[in-house]
């Protein structure tokens, strides 16, 4: 949910409690006041009414509502003394609206000549439930209102305001240090907008300072190692030539031409971790996984003879995805090489391509893997010749750099699933 959107819902929420509130003691107060207005009403129509009755004695009989809005009835001396006024809500037939309707009714006491008369006068009032229903209709008007008034405040005033922060944003969003950008803040009237502005272009500066450190010393580091390491190799293949030599020490030299051909592939292993984590791959392309898989199988088909194994691959459909073909390569020619490299002899490798997956499982004379541990780096088999432990590590790591999901599981086989997003279109 975008800010705007998510400020406004929160908007939303507390004016339909403010205004639930707001509602309910408005109709008390409301109620309050029409009940006072009703009531001097009634207490001036009283006092009309014993004044005329002091000047025309015919009203003291009126004993009904019908020709009237008030009754005149002869009272007790005994009741009349005791008797207080009395305001409250009852219901009277209406002619006109032909059924029975609210009013409110004044009951009072009072003396004309040596008589005392109890005086029902009533006057119309506002139904309730009607008083209510145009209450919920106003409110409902009021809250669509101010809920258009909010939603146009924040995509006219406030999202002009956010400009600068959004701007930011996108610059962020789209930014990669291997691609050598920079940020352009926009300058803002805002002391908070400026004050981010500032610690983005701190903060991107030590980050772009450090990777670029960190790749010149990389690229320096492996340059350093490959080259006394091609030396020492050339000058032992040199002396391995040498017919002096027995066999006694030809193994030996082979035994130190084995280490530092090790050192020289974990060395290249290592580098292309690092420049893979500082994301130094940055050209991307479509990659049909499907065209890749058959022209490595091609290249290890020699290797997988020399173990007198068959790699199967079904195509159930074509597998695209957009990524450096190079470090895509290097993804399924590390979980190829290791399915053979470790696979039994005389054994078969499966291949399956979906439309979103590509899963590997081959099958080993040695049983599960350690799940938390299978794409760590140095985690090898001691009985495999020529393993570095890495391999498996190196694919771990192109796949999360392009959100690839890979899991390892054993269920008789070792099988390495390989599970692509989904990809807008």
């Amino acid at each position: 949910m975008k800010l705007l959107n998510y400020t406004t819902s929160y908007f939303a929420a507390i004016l339909f409690l403010l205004l639930g509130i707001w509602a309910v003691i408005f109709y008390l107060e409301m109620l309050d006041e029409i009940y006072d207005s009703l009531d001097d009403g009634l207490d001036n129509h009283k006092m009309l009414v014993i004044k005329q009755a002091k000047n025309n004695p015919e009203i003291l009989q009126r004993l009904d509502f019908e020709d009237g809005s008030y009754t005149i009835r002869p009272i007790s001396d005994q009741r009349a003394i005791n008797f207080r006024d009395s305001y409250r809500d009852t219901l009277m037939y209406m002619q006109n609206e032909k059924e029975y309707e609210p009013v409110r009714l004044l009951e009072t006491v009072f003396k004309n000549g040596d008589n005392f008369y109890k005086l029902k006068i009533i006057t119309s009032m506002v139904e309730e439930d009607d008083l209510i229903e145009d209450l919920l209709f106003s409110l409902i008007l009021l809250y669509i209102g101010l809920i258009l008034s909010i939603v146009l405040l924040n995509n006219l005033i406030l999202k002009k305001i956010w400009n600068p922060f959004y701007g930011l944003l996108q610059q962020l969003k789209n930014f990669r240090l291997e691609k050598d950008q920079q940020i352009k803040t926009i300058p803002s009237t805002i002391e908070e907008f400026n004050l981010l502005n500032t610690r983005i272009e701190q903060m991107l500066g030590k980050s772009i300072s450090s990777y670029n450190s960190q790749k010149q010393f990389i690229e320096n580091a492996a340059h350093e190692l490959q080259t006394p390491l091609a030396i020492s190799i050339n000058k032992l293949e040199l002396l391995v030539e040498n017919e002096d030599l027995n066999s006694e020490q030809i193994e030996l030299v082979a035994s130190v031409l084995n280490n530092l051909e090790g050192l020289t592939r974990m060395n290249n292993s290592l580098l292309l971790l690092s420049k893979i984590e500082n994301q130094q791959f940055p050209e991307e392309e479509l990659v049909v996984f499907n065209d890749l898989i058959d022209e490595l199988k091609l290249d290890f088909e020699d290797l997988a003879s020399h173990k007198e194994m068959k790699i199967n691959v079904e195509n159930f459909s074509q597998l695209e995805y957009k990524m450096n073909k190079g470090l895509a390569r290097i993804l399924l020619s590390n979980l190829l090489k290791n399915a053979i490299m470790h696979g039994e002899r005389s054994s078969e490798i499966n291949i399956r391509i979906s439309s979103k997956s590509f899963n590997i499982s081959n099958i080993s004379n040695q049983g599960s893997l350690d799940t938390d541990k299978v794409f760590t780096r140095f985690q090898k088999n001691s009985q495999v010749k020529g393993s570095n432990g890495i391999g498996l590590a190196i694919a771990h790591t192109i796949a999360e750099k392009y959100n690839i999901l890979l899991n390892y599981t054993y269920e008789g086989k070792h099988s390495f699933l390989l599970s692509f997003p989904q990809v807008d279109s």
